[in-house]
């Protein structure tokens, strides 16, 4: 059984990064008329389907807009893989949020989207005027960025939809204990039949280039000090990227969020149980 019931608007925009112009899809619930608008941004190798539950709980109150960052889903994969950097993603997010067409904005950040959110937040004169963070924060685990480094990059391809789906399940396992259809659901927004019958992943490989290219990130303590807007913050209590005692310095400073944490659930929540859904409708109806 599908989990929701009804399918976003598609649309899509122009971005520009280092080595040209390229194509940003991206999903939208609501009346396009409404001026609360919550921004929705998936993590490194996800894409704004994650968001398909989420958009249709808020529809009644807000214009729910979740993007397909470069090279993932259904936006064009960019020139040059180095540039599958934060710069990139933030031209490619101020013109989405100019698109808009509002003055204020609300967010929802899953691990990458999450960073995304802290650094356009803690602008001066920023957008941002309330914020989700899931499961991710200024300082992050050395051993979770190597197991994501691990498998970013590879371009695997299965005979059968069946293979790829448990491919799914194997990579996503610390999302948790999902049923069937949540599975499935993450699993049909993320691949698709190639020409040759086989079937691979709808993000652009050359993704793993830049991530392995780059240093260690920085620490972004200083980043969210800066926040000011509401903010509230989710953690997968089994978190191997947020850790417990980086969660709680989050709530000691900066905009110092209400912290949930979610039980038997690692990185990172995928928001699209109720009981993950209902805090973020509440808090941004709030």
């Amino acid at each position: 059984m599908p989990l929701t019931s009804q399918e976003p608007q598609r649309r899509h925009f122009t971005s520009l990064s280092a080595h040209g112009f390229h194509r940003v899809a991206y999903y939208e619930w609501g009346a396009p008329d409404n001026p609360r608008v919550v921004i929705c941004v998936h993590g490194l190798t996800r894409n704004g389907r994650d968001f398909d539950v989420l958009g249709e709980a808020l529809a009644p109150t807000h214009r729910v807009v979740a993007v397909d960052m470069p090279g993932r889903g259904q936006s064009e994969w960019l020139a040059d893989p180095l540039d599958y950097v934060f710069p990139t993603y933030l031209t490619a997010l101020t013109a989405l949020i100019a698109r808009t067409a509002v003055e204020r904005v609300q967010w929802v950040g899953t691990s990458m989207g999450g960073l995304l959110g802290m650094v356009l937040a803690a602008q001066s004169g920023s957008p941002v005027e309330r914020m989700v963070i899931n499961d991710v924060g200024p300082s992050l685990e050395a051993p979770a960025l190597a197991r994501i480094a691990a498998y970013v990059g590879a371009d695997p391809t299965f005979v059968s939809y069946d293979d790829i789906a448990q491919y799914i399940r194997t990579v996503s396992a610390p999302f948790g204990n999902l049923d069937a259809a949540q599975w499935d659901h993450l699993a049909r927004s993320s691949v698709e039949e190639r020409p040759d019958g086989r079937w691979g992943l709808v993000y652009d490989p050359g993704i793993g280039v830049a991530i392995k290219a780059a240093a260690a990130p920085p620490a972004m303590w200083n980043l969210w000090d800066a926040i000011a807007c509401r903010t509230l913050l989710l953690r997968g209590r089994d978190s191997d990227l947020l850790s417990a005692a980086t969660a709680r310095a989050m709530a000691e400073r900066g905009p110092k969020p209400r912290l949930i944490e979610f039980e038997s659930v690692g990185h990172a929540p995928a928001l699209l149980a109720s009981d993950q859904i209902a805090p973020i409708v509440e808090f941004l109806r709030a």
